[in-house]
């Protein structure tokens, strides 16, 4: 019996057992979904993440004041606005500096009101952060120094708000202060697709005159280039810390950030794909106990094919590969399951689907793989049986 002819063979003894076959690849199917499904997810929010800093830039670097746990952010008051500035002039590495107050408010027009994170930051965070406007203008450093009272909106919230109609030169009540709206921001998918707090940005001096405080909670800053980043940022903590006497300063690269979410992501992919190796095996297990039911249930068989010239390889080659045969298959249904889970959270989660070649080579190595090593013991027993003792068998 040559292999095609054992394919055959083990093709129509799946046929005839549907239900016990299904059953023995259920732990295949769900196993090699999980794990296809789980590397799929894992290119995909991967994908997403490298997109979002890249629109970014990876030269961004971020500076903030040192908290110590426990206590209240009363440091917040050693950052200044003369800071930013300082840094701009003094560090050649340094492009631009944006600082930042962060505040919450509600914003209010008419009878409609959503909850929005509040950015207080000056003209260069448009650059330093790449904001992409789908209409209008960022406010500039005249819009700041004359304390004006307009605002820049997401533009999920001028939806919100004003649904159709043109949000522009239109009037919101953030926090009990009226604003004009002067400009709409496109809205950025999150990674999980599942933050829904809108934002605000105003001119900082706007927002420390309307809500009464002076803190700055963090500066931004774009280095000239990605290569000089760590530089920038080192220069401008020491002479943050010249200005004020103390050591309180804190930096994070863009770059950093991003090694953080792929060794995060690779953990989680890592210990996900380890509990999917698990069902591989229990699968691969539930194979080898219904090979060894139909070596039992076959051992005449097995007898009269011996008595008929086979050889001890022949038999041993035809078990292997219906166990093989069994595990493809269902792998062939898992890796649909995967690509199915896994299309089903993108489209949740909005981002797009990120599909490669090697995932289907995976499920054929995986399940080629469980058939070949717990098929391979029932196989060597049916090979291993004596054809008188197999015709005597009952």
């Amino acid at each position: 019996m040559n292999i095609l002819e054992s394919v055959q063979v083990a093709l129509e003894g799946i046929w005839t057992n549907r239900l016990r076959s299904f059953l023995t690849m259920l732990g295949i199917i769900i196993g090699v979904a999980a794990v296809i499904g789980v590397v799929a997810i894992g290119q995909g929010s991967r994908s997403v993440i490298l997109s979002e800093f890249e629109k970014i830039g990876s030269n961004l670097f971020i500076i903030y004041t040192r908290w110590e746990e426990g206590k209240p952010p009363r440091t917040w008051e050693d950052l200044t606005l003369r800071d930013a500035e300082v840094l701009q002039e003094l560090v050649p590495e340094i492009q631009l500096m944006a600082p930042i107050t962060f505040s919450q408010a509600t914003v209010t027009s008419g009878d409609k009101n959503k909850m929005a994170r509040l950015y207080g930051t000056t003209a260069g965070y448009e650059e330093i952060r790449n904001v992409e406007l789908a209409r209008g203008r960022f406010f500039t450093d005249d819009d700041n120094k004359a304390v004006r009272s307009v605002v820049v909106i997401d533009s999920e919230l001028a939806e919100e708000l004003f649904g159709r109609k043109d949000p522009l030169g239109r009037k919101v009540v953030v926090g009990g202060h009226p604003m004009v709206v002067i400009g709409v921001v496109k809205v950025t998918d999150s990674l999980l697709g599942m933050d829904d707090t809108r934002e605000v940005y105003l001119p900082i001096n706007t927002l420390h005159k309307a809500f009464q405080t002076r803190y700055i909670h963090q500066l931004e800053g774009k280095a000239v280039t990605k290569d000089v980043v760590d530089l920038a940022m080192e220069q401008g903590i020491r002479i943050l810390e010249r200005r004020h006497g103390k050591d309180f300063s804190r930096g994070v690269t863009l770059e950093s950030d991003l090694e953080m979410g792929n060794r995060i992501l690779g953990i989680l992919t890592l210990v996900i794909g380890s509990i999917a190796g698990i069902s591989l095996c229990v699968g691969g297990i539930g194979v080898m106990n219904i090979m060894l039911v139909s070596v039992t249930e076959r051992t005449r068989e097995i007898g009269l094919r011996k008595a008929l010239g086979a050889r001890r390889k022949d038999i041993l080659l035809q078990f292997l590969i219906e166990s093989v045969t069994i595990c493809l298959i269902g792998g062939f249904i898992g890796f649909l399951l995967g690509i199915g889970l896994a299309l089903a959270i993108a489209a949740v989660a909005k981002w797009p689907p990120v599909l490669s070649w090697w995932p289907v080579i995976l499920a054929i190595a995986f399940s080629s793989a469980v058939g070949i090593f717990f098929g391979l013991y029932p196989a060597n027993k049916a090979a291993k049986l004596d054809p008188i003792d197999a015709l005597r068998y009952e």
